[in-house]
This record gives structure tokens, sequence and C-alpha cells, in this order.
């Protein structure tokens, strides 16, 4: 299989197809089954294409990557912010939580930890604001 740039001379369009061969497309030019797909004229000829060399990367997957580098920074940096400026409490999160909430007297205290989604779910029908972020273990890898 082999693919072309084909440009119209009658509207200009580029468009690509494959073809079984470059035989295949001089056969299909010389007996005029080739044909824009905008316009219909069969003005269509073949335009260099830039080569396909293999690479482990193309520009959209460095892009992708590069986004996804830059999200896990700034979720990395938001992490050291609350290790740096909250109390770590574990899993004892939902009973601290309520402790907070109930305890007037107590002093406030911002707190992080885990629970599960139905206990969060618990916590917002008693009034009891939280806050749910990604979290990303410290590896490496």
């Amino acid at each position: 299989m082999i693919k072309y740039l084909l440009n119209c001379k009658n509207c200009n369009l580029e468009f690509e197809s494959w073809f079984a061969s470059s035989k295949e497309y001089d056969k299909l030019k010389k007996l005029k089954l080739l044909n824009c797909q905008n316009c219909n004229s069969q003005k269509v000829e073949k335009s260099l294409m830039k080569p396909n060399l293999l690479n482990n990367k193309s520009k959209s997957d460095t892009k992708e990557n590069s986004i996804k580098l830059d999200f896990k920074k700034k979720i990395k940096d938001y992490q050291k912010f609350i290790r740096k400026n909250f109390e770590y409490v574990g899993s004892n999160f939902t009973y601290e939580a309520r402790t907070i909430h109930y305890n007037k007297k107590k002093n406030k205290k911002n707190i992080f930890g885990k629970a599960s989604a139905k206990d969060l779910k618990e916590l917002k029908e008693e009034g009891i604001e939280t806050t749910t972020i990604p979290w990303i273990e410290d590896r490496d890898n």
C-alpha cells in the first residue's frame, strides 16, 4: 500500500488517498477513474509528500507528554503545600472532620487524609465541607 497526497487542479483541494501500488495509481489515472472528492474534477495530480519517518514520539505525543508533566508538577506543588500547611490524619479523616465541625470550642485546623466515597457523601449530607484532590504517590517511575 502507498499513500499519496493528491491535489485537484480545478479547486486546489489537497487530500490523501491510498493505492495498492504506484502502478495502481498510474492505471487509475490513465483510465480516468481518479476524481476530486470536492468538485468531481478529473484534474487530480500527485503532490510531494513529506517522508513518514519512524519516530517513537510524534509532535502531538511530545506536546501531550509536556502537558501531562506540567499537570503532574502542579499537583505535586499542591501536595507539597498541603503537607506543609495541613495535618495528616490518615484514615481517621471522617472522624476528625466531624470533630472539627461539631466541636465549636476546639480550634479549627486544616486536615487531610483518606476517606471513602460513602464517607464523603455522608459528610456532605451533614453539611461538612470537604474537597477531593488527585494524589500522586512519590515514585520516580
